[in-house]
């Protein structure tokens, strides 16, 4: 999106803080995200962890196949929401969940020979025609920060290829692997090139393989051409059915956080309190670190006007970051956080009794922003005992 339109959508927003959804840009990324299903024959399926706004799940499935979720709530909302193709795939599933579980879901992939072994008789008594499947760990990495790398030494994710000696795969149809976060195709070719030189033997007696999230596809520089030749060298190769499951590629840069300027604190470095929070409203700014692009603003030192932005809770550390503006910064301007659509509504929170951003759809045929979504004191109270 350009700042134009942001600082349109800012302007039509009623108050803040809000996050609102472009869906003019999030056809667009579902464009091509089906572009690269129909020329690689293959299945991508909405990770509801990075991105489970279902009052757009009308659109989003017109486009993918189902959902990826990780927990009874995520699948129950796929399957109630989005469809009935639901894949879930968690480091272990509870005992007194898993009917429900299985009500909900059409892939099971299971973490462990363990968890295999605990519920496979579960499931076959289960009478229910279910695609069962394991997740590997290829025990290799691509990722930088070793909080998101599933492959990292010690990790819990995954089967490590010493553990399948010896045993029985009768019932498994399936393989899942995830190891990438934001990645390009390059990083997908070497894991790639790991997975069949370690898990060949095991792929050729499958059916279907997930090849997990983190595939940055709706990004301007991403190889999608790449991306089609890997999954259709897969498919011819092994003969499987092929899936992916990014989060963040349907929804990146397709919306926006709009927050308010509530006062400003001289010291140092003069200081912008919004009506928002890092730590409550976009934890990813403290937890990657992650550092967000604000429309009309540039890097400290850039423009004439440096502000340090901070939240509205009583946590020190609640600091966005440094940042330059051309004008000096007043109360009651707006500041206009981008790419704001995944990995925040799924993990926000109500830290020092925060209330929960408003959520909204921008739509570019009308030039409107609609509410979709308000949050109050209930939502904070019904979560706590």
């Amino acid at each position: 999106m350009g700042d134009e339109r942001y600082k349109n959508i800012a302007e039509k927003c009623s108050s803040t803080p809000c996050y609102v959804i472009d869906k003019g840009f999030l056809v667009k990324n579902l464009d091509v995200l089906a572009g690269v299903q129909a020329n690689a024959c293959c299945s991508i399926i909405l990770a509801l962890k990075g991105f489970s706004m279902f009052s757009l799940f009308p659109v989003i499935k017109r486009y993918l196949s189902g959902v990826a979720a990780s927990s009874l709530d995520e699948a129950r909302l796929g399957y109630e929401e989005f469809g009935e193709d639901v894949h879930l795939c968690a480091p272990a599933y509870k005992d007194e969940n898993f009917d429900e579980l299985m009500k909900y879901s059409s892939h099971i992939i299971f973490n462990s020979f363990s968890q295999w072994k605990k519920f496979k008789d579960v499931v076959k008594k289960s009478g229910k025609s279910m695609k069962c499947g394991l997740r590997i760990n290829p025990e290799h990495s691509e990722v930088k920060v070793k909080l998101y790398d599933p492959c990292a030494p010690g990790s819990r994710l995954g089967i490590r290829l010493d553990q399948f000696e010896g045993e029985d795969l009768e019932g498994i149809t399936g393989i899942h692997f995830h190891n990438l976060c934001e990645l390009n195709s390059d990083s997908l070719e070497r894991t790639l090139d790991t997975v069949e030189n370690r898990f060949g033997s095991i792929l050729k007696k499958m059916k279907w393989v997930n090849f997990g999230g983190g595939h940055h596809i709706t990004r301007d520089d991403y190889d999608i051409d790449k991306l089609c030749g890997l999954i259709r060298g897969v498919r011819k190769k092994y003969g499987l059915e092929v899936y992916i499951e990014p989060g963040e590629a349907v929804a990146f840069n397709a919306g926006v956080l709009v927050s308010t300027v509530m006062d400003i604190v001289p010291n140092e470095t003069d200081i912008a309190v919004l009506d928002t929070s890092a730590a409550a409203h976009m934890p990813d700014v403290l937890e990657m670190p992650y550092r967000p692009v604000i429309t009309g603003a540039g890097d400290a030192g850039k423009y004439s006007h440096t502000y340090r932005l901070g939240g509205l809770t009583c946590l020190a550390g609640d600091i966005i970051g440094d940042y330059s503006f051309p004008e000096k910064l007043k109360a009651g301007d707006r500041i206009v956080f981008n790419d704001m659509a995944h990995y925040t509504m799924v993990k926000n929170n109500t830290f020092n009794g925060m209330r929960l951003p408003s959520i909204a759809i921008y739509d570019p045929e009308k030039d409107k922003v609609g509410v979709v979504r308000e949050f109050g004191y209930e939502d904070y109270r019904n979560r706590l005992s």
